[in-house]
């Protein structure tokens, strides 16, 4: 089931008055079951459930005693913490060491029905919880049920934003009164999510399949084309599934927090990580590189640091040697920002022009690295990057050579149309515009005539249909 699904929101408008109808305190026993339900649906064999189960679980139980023993000794705890950490983890360690492994043994590769949807995006959230507890930041949540709706909230449970416990647990548990307000705020966001997935993200997929499909016959131009519609594609796909996770979550009075910020608006490359999916950002930051030692010993123990991390950050992203190269890519360009002195002030209060060069060139590394990123495999991300400068035939922009990949001319233009509007939100929302709170400040007329156009738009631009399967958001896959 995905968000996109008609399946999805029924369940949705199934579960809204069953939670608002029962007594406030009692309300986040709705959303469990709203959330088991959703993650029952997903599955394809019960195992997956029941490895969901064992990470909850373990994690459950290391943090309560943790809690509770305060007072333990430091080596006591400090087991009790590692072996909680390693059985909670132990589910998503398998499948990535041994997905790794499998490239040099295809033998010892796994079912792919063994890892559980969003396997990635609940481990690093109960590694977080049960690091906080150890930490003493947050007192561990005693009742196993409350824990469970914790680590499996319906919205943000497959695709993310990663949520902290100590952000979402007041209003998860606490239950929320009807506004209709934020009713309302929660439907514009979904629509604005179905705008992104339907008429960006899907779109541009229809041309940038093909060329990374079939990289040896469309090199050169065709690749620059395709990485550049990548870069937009991937953007617009996780904004959409971040916002529709907001906007379901809003509906039931639990805030989630933004997970970009105009990422393509930086002007530099540690400026863009600052506003990429902010919440595996940060807790890259606060579990691996502070506890690594972060800046604090020097710049070359730095420097290695920041490309463990970033090792990290690849392998989370995929079951492959390419996502930890893409990582370890983005650890050279920020090392390489920093020896150049790219992050001294005068440079960042540079001139608007300046300023602009700046940011398309780390647009252009950014996309550079998502090559290697989507590519199908390590040498066919070389290959491709290799043929853009060794391949010269930029005419193919110009004829009608990308019209046959695909999307015909006038979905070109609705896609282009689509951009733009995603650049002027975005542009606006730099300069400090809600772009909501200014549709909401409308008359009613201008509103519904905004919100009933922007459904007219996907329900008949939108790039679905007859023989169109609509794509699974790719941070799904993660």
């Amino acid at each position: 089931m995905s968000y996109t699904a008609w399946g999805y929101y029924a369940l949705v408008a199934i579960l809204l008055p069953i939670y608002y109808a029962l007594p406030k305190k009692h309300r986040w026993v709705a959303l469990l079951a709203g959330s088991l339900v959703f993650y029952a649906l997903l599955l394809e064999r019960r195992l997956q459930f029941a490895i969901l189960l064992f990470s909850v679980g373990a994690c459950w139980l290391a943090a309560l005693w943790l809690d509770r023993r305060r007072g333990a000794g430091n080596g006591l705890r400090r087991l009790v913490f590692w072996a909680g950490l390693l059985m909670t983890a132990l589910p998503l360690l398998t499948v990535k060491l041994t997905s790794l492994a499998s490239e040099l043994a295809p033998r010892l590769s796994l079912p792919a029905w063994l890892a559980p949807v969003g396997l990635s995006f609940y481990t690093l959230q109960l590694v977080a919880y049960l690091t906080d507890v150890r930490r003493g930041k947050i007192r561990a949540q005693e009742n196993p049920l409350k824990f469970c709706l914790f680590a499996t909230f319906f919205p943000q449970l497959i695709q993310g934003p990663i949520p902290r416990y100590d952000r979402i647990e007041r209003e998860l548990f606490g239950g929320s009164d009807f506004d209709l307000d934020r009713i309302r705020d929660g439907a514009q966001l979904i629509l604005w999510g179905f705008f992104l997935k339907y008429m960006i993200a899907d779109k541009a997929a229809l041309f940038v399949n093909p060329v990374f499909n079939s990289y040896r016959v469309y090199p050169g131009a065709y690749v620059w084309a395709a990485g550049f519609l990548y870069s937009i594609q991937l953007y617009a796909d996780f904004l959409a599934c971040t916002v529709m996770a907001q906007g379901a979550a809003q509906l039931f009075g639990v805030r989630i927090d933004d997970n970009f910020r105009r990422p393509y608006f930086a002007a530099s490359i540690k400026e863009y990580w600052q506003r990429w999916h902010i919440s595996l950002s940060t807790w890259l930051r606060d579990y691996v590189y502070i506890p690594l030692g972060g800046n604090r010993r020097g710049r070359a123990r730095k420097f290695l640091n920041l490309a463990v991390t970033f090792a990290v950050s690849g392998l989370w992203h995929g079951n492959s040697f390419k996502y930890v190269v893409w990582g370890l890519l983005h650890a050279v360009y920020q090392i390489t920002e920093e020896l150049s002195g790219e992050h001294d002030p005068a440079r960042l209060t540079a001139s608007p022009l300046a300023k602009l060069a700046r940011q398309l060139r780390t647009f252009v590394l950014v996309a550079l690295g998502l090559i290697v990123f989507r590519a199908q495999s390590l040498r066919a991300a070389c290959d491709m990057l290799a043929s853009m400068v060794t391949v010269w035939n930029p005419w193919v922009w110009f004829d009608d050579s990308l019209l046959r990949l695909g999307l015909g001319g006038k979905e070109f233009v609705v896609l282009f149309l689509s951009m733009g509007v995603l650049f002027l939100v975005s542009f606006a929302q730099e300069r400090g515009v809600r772009v909501r709170a200014w549709i909401n400040a409308r008359p009613l007329a201008l509103r519904w005539g905004i919100c009933l156009a922007a459904v007219w738009a996907v329900w008949i631009f939108g790039t679905y249909g007859f023989g169109f399967d609509a794509k699974d958001f790719i941070y799904g896959g993660f």
